[in-house]
Parts: C-alpha cells; structure tokens; sequence
C-alpha cells in the first residue's frame, strides 16, 4: 500500500474535491510570463502577446501524467484543431518543473498546445486555482480569457469531462456575440 500512496494522493485525494474560483466572468485575468513547452521545445509563454492573437483558454492541472490530467490532455489536444479555427490559444498550466512538461507536451499533448510551469505557484495563486487540500497543487480550473484581458469564462470541476466541451462553448458563445 506504502507504494500507491502517492498516486493516491494526486488521483484520488484531488478528485474528490470541487471547490469554486474566485475569478468571476468580468473580471481582468492577470497578466504573466512563464516557461512553457510546446512539442518538448521550451519557450517563455506571454499571456499579453498570447491575447493579441485572440481569446485564450487557460487550464489549471494538479499533475502531469497522473490519469485525470492525461485524460484532460488528450481532450484538449483532440479539439486544438477547433480552439484554432475560433481564434483561441490553449495553455495548461501546473506545478511541475520545465523538464517533466517538456515530455508532456509531446506525449499527453500530443504536440498540439503548450503547457508551462507554474514552479514556485504563482500564476495559481493569483488565478485563484490553488488546492484546498493540497495546496502544491493546482485545482482543476478552466478559464476563458478575451482579447481584452477579460474572465469571459471560468470552469472548476476535478473530473476532467467537462472542460474542453465548456470551454469550446463559451468560445462559440463569446464568438456569436461579437
């Protein structure tokens, strides 16, 4: 048991729990720069110079390579063709370090988004995406952010299912809109 100890800590602790993010729709996303990966090649993602391109869905994740968060890749890698053709940037964000994501953004995000390191917390904290129980964790939130800088979008839930199908729509329905 000592050996499934950690992989429940990440899976099975973590998805138990469904608490709410602070940012509400309307409210300005913050702005940051972090080490980010995109098919195993490292780059400093920029939130701002990502924004003048279109909106951007910002996904917060506990862990790479742990079940939940791979399937939650995969979901977001097979819609990237569509998050494109609506104008969007897809960034996942979590905790591990430059070197683990470098192999996640090739393996779970099949060379389709990026995905930076959050090491020192930062970035959730001020996206109020921190674990209620396991504060070295992110919660699973999924935000959608304007052009403008704006919370068009916000999604908290840890099983995974949902997200990309949320986000998608909150993108034809800011879309439909303009």
């Amino acid at each position: 048991m000592k050996r499934l100890a950690p992989w429940f800590l990440v899976c099975g602790l973590l998805a138990g729990t469904s608490a709410q993010a602070a940012l509400t729709v309307g409210a300005p996303a913050p702005d940051f720069n972090a080490p980010a990966s995109l098919g195993g090649n490292e780059f400093t993602f920029k939130l701002k110079e990502a924004l003048k391109q279109g909106p951007v869905v910002l996904y917060f994740f506990p862990a790479a390579f742990t079940q939940g968060c791979t399937i939650e890749a995969h979901n977001f890698a097979e819609a990237t063709d569509e998050y494109k053709t609506l104008g969007a940037t897809v960034l996942g964000v979590s905790t591990d370090d430059i070197a683990t994501l470098k192999k996640f953004s090739v393996s779970e995000c099949r060379n389709k988004f990026a995905v930076a390191a959050d090491s020192d917390g930062k970035i959730m904290k001020a996206y109020d995406a921190v674990h209620d129980r396991r504060p070295e964790y992110a919660q699973r939130v999924s935000y959608v952010i304007s052009p403008e800088g704006k919370i068009l979008y916000e999604y908290t839930d840890m099983s995974p299912e949902q997200h990309v199908a949320n986000t998608m729509r909150a993108l034809r329905d800011w879309k439909a809109g303009q």
